[in-house]
């Protein structure tokens, strides 16, 4: 396991836990709840299942959720691709506010679309509190191009971007593809502003929400990973908030660069220069890291 490799894109919103033992909450731990990603479940033995038992290993006592929804993994996979987003993050909502061992705050670790899942749990679900957030090449810009999926999911994807190419902002398939809900065309940006259901919503495209900008800034640290040699995810600047220039598909612009971070429409900018924004990369395709990597970048964050 020492050098296990997740392969696998993460997607998915949660309405069942995969929870493993019962452990005392008072015994000095941060519970961790874990949001998979697309073409993923929450039980999986070689992505989430092996996170889920490798942090257990690591952190003695530790409660950690690893998020399912639906009655089975079955129907939790496919609901990464099919179930309405904010659908989804709302569920979440309730179950995290239904489990007693999350009362006194958590930390969370989204793996690629399950990030901006999480995102979208912190700035409108703030009870229970939400402490870090660990996003592993998430896409919190959205995508401009749908990446190749993991094994027999792969027929699913090509029936996707066909929807996408078709018309990814129509009212069909906003509300019955997952990944057009993420879908960021910067050559069609009006479209985007005003038909994306959840990614427009969540990062203050049409209006400022001030509760998601106060919740999102109640997080302690806000870290993100970018996957050097990722080739699922397009642009691979949105795993740290950037993402392509408005009207055009080949140049990029920094989170900094950004319209979202110069107005500070969300508070990441007041995040950044509270030192609660976390930058790291490491080489690799998407979410692929071994054990190593993981204690020593992102586990210091979980205790």
């Amino acid at each position: 396991m020492a050098a296990a490799l997740l392969c696998f894109l993460l997607a998915g919103p949660v309405l069942l836990v995969a929870a493993g033992p019962v452990h005392d909450s008072d015994n000095g731990t941060v519970p961790l709840v874990i949001w998979h990603g697309m073409g993923d479940s929450c039980c999986n033995p070689l992505s989430m299942g092996s996170i889920k038992k490798m942090v257990e290993e690591e952190i003695s006592g530790i409660y950690v959720t690893s998020l399912m929804i639906g009655k089975n993994v079955i129907e939790d996979t496919e609901n990464g691709f099919f179930m309405d987003v904010n659908k989804q993050v709302s569920m979440v909502c309730s179950q995290l506010a239904q489990d007693p061992k999350l009362k006194g705050g958590y930390n969370a670790m989204g793996f690629s679309q399950g990030a901006q899942f999480l995102r979208a749990v912190a700035q409108r679900c703030p009870s229970p509190p939400m402490k870090t957030l660990i996003s592993v090449g998430g896409q919190h810009q959205g995508v401009y191009g749908l990446p190749r999926c993991p094994g027999e999911s792969s027929h699913i994807c090509d029936m996707i971007r066909k929807a996408l190419n078709s018309g990814a902002y129509s009212d069909l398939v906003q509300k019955h593809v997952v990944q057009a809900q993420y879908w960021h065309d910067p050559l069609n940006d009006d479209l985007y502003k005003k038909h994306s259901l959840f990614l427009a919503d969540i990062n203050q495209e049409r209006v400022i929400n001030e509760t998601y900008k106060k919740n999102l800034q109640l997080l302690d640290k806000l870290v993100m990973v970018k996957f050097l040699q990722d080739t699922v995810v397009d642009p691979v600047d949105t795993e740290w908030f950037g993402f392509l220039k408005t009207g055009q598909a080949k140049e990029t612009e920094t989170l900094q660069e950004s319209v979202l971070y110069t107005e500070d429409r969300l508070g990441l900018a007041a995040m950044d220069k509270a030192g609660k924004l976390v930058f790291l990369a490491t080489k690799g395709d998407h979410l692929q890291f071994t054990r190593e990597w993981f204690t020593e970048h992102l586990l210091p964050y979980l205790h």
